[in-house]
């Protein structure tokens, strides 16, 4: 789950083509397009977030069901160039100023650990049950408290530790360590997730120096050219059907960021970024239905364990902020 100035830092380059799929909704869905205009703010962005968390678990099964034959490299790359083809006039309208950066080392940090975010959990979900891997992944903000700490010089108190604390037993319980080991695509799977959060908090300290079309320019160019030599070594060529397979992971990813944004922007975030847990329902539905996966026990009680106090940390993090907005002058910025 990302964090209410991580959503706005993201969003930004964006908004004007969120602002278009919310308007291209309207039309095509005219009958209720209306009363869901009259919805308060939070109950339509946490609409937006259900249709965003569908979209993803979605895309995330696509993968897995094209995984066995396509390598993760190039199943990223073209979901990549679909996506980048999205953003394109935005990047081409400001080139090459969009570039301009006084921390390009941050830039490439975050480039890299997005291209191990995807990477290793792309392959888990090819390899792990949809649910085991949807629900470690949300492991990444109990990783991104850690993180702030040390890079962003964040300070947490000893209520979220605990809660970080409880969240990472529940990473433990569903990666089963014992006698034989842990499972190699679990690992593979907090990796991701660490990886992950590793890039929110360089995107919240980089929103401090550079514009956000910047950072998102550097991601769409950089992650595709760091895609290409891995594909060109690892290339199968496609079926048509692994073609319109492809096609559509870009397609999907591309609809659910633009409907998270949306949802973040109609809605208070920590109002309707609990609805992004939904995806766990989603993946245990399709992984039932598609892939004849059951979630056993230990996936529900470390779900359980990590969703819980993942949601607390981040109204945990808001009552902070809003308690530091308060006391600004005296510089407190404590957290609960």
């Amino acid at each position: 789950m990302v964090s209410e100035p991580d959503k706005k830092t993201a969003s930004a380059p964006v908004s004007a083509l969120a602002d278009r799929l919310s308007q291209f909704t309207a039309r095509i869905m005219e009958p209720v397009a209306g009363p869901f205009r009259t919805l308060p703010g939070n109950a339509r962005g946490a609409i937006w977030i259900l249709l965003a968390s569908f979209f993803f678990t979605v895309m995330v099964a696509l993968i897995k069901s094209v995984g066995g034959e396509i390598s993760v490299f190039q199943i990223l790359l073209f979901r990549q160039i679909v996506m980048t083809c999205t953003v394109l006039p935005i990047l081409v309208s400001g080139f090459p100023e969009i570039l301009k950066t006084r921390h390009l080392h941050l830039h490439l940090v975050r480039v890299a650990l997005a291209v191990v975010a995807m990477t290793c959990g792309f392959t888990a979900f090819i390899h792990l049950p949809l649910a085991e891997a949807t629900a470690i992944g949300f492991a990444k903000s109990l990783f991104v408290t850690v993180l702030a700490l040390f890079i962003l010089r964040e300070v947490a108190g000893p209520r979220r530790w605990l809660a970080v604390l409880v969240g990472f037993a529940g990473v433990l319980i569903m990666v089963q360590p014992g006698p034989a080991g842990f499972n190699f695509y679990s690992i593979l799977a907090v990796i991701a997730a660490a990886a992950a959060a590793g890039v929110m908090v360089i995107i919240r300290k980089l929103s401090r120096h550079d514009r956000s079309v910047t950072i998102l320019s550097y991601q769409a160019i950089m992650v595709g050219l760091l895609m290409l030599v891995p594909t060109v070594y690892y290339w199968v060529t496609p079926t048509l059907e692994q073609w319109l397979i492809m096609g559509a992971i870009g397609l999907f990813s591309v609809v659910g960021q633009l409907m998270n944004i949306q949802g973040f922007k109609e809605g208070e975030a920590s109002a309707v970024a609990p609805m992004d847990y939904t995806r766990l329902i989603y993946a245990a539905l399709i992984g039932f239905a598609v892939f004849g996966e059951v979630p056993d026990l230990d996936t529900a009680l470390g779900a359980a364990l990590i969703i819980g106090t993942s949601i607390y940390t981040v109204r945990a993090e808001k009552r902070a902020g809003e308690r530091s907005r308060k006391a600004e002058p005296a510089g407190d910025s404590s957290s609960s």
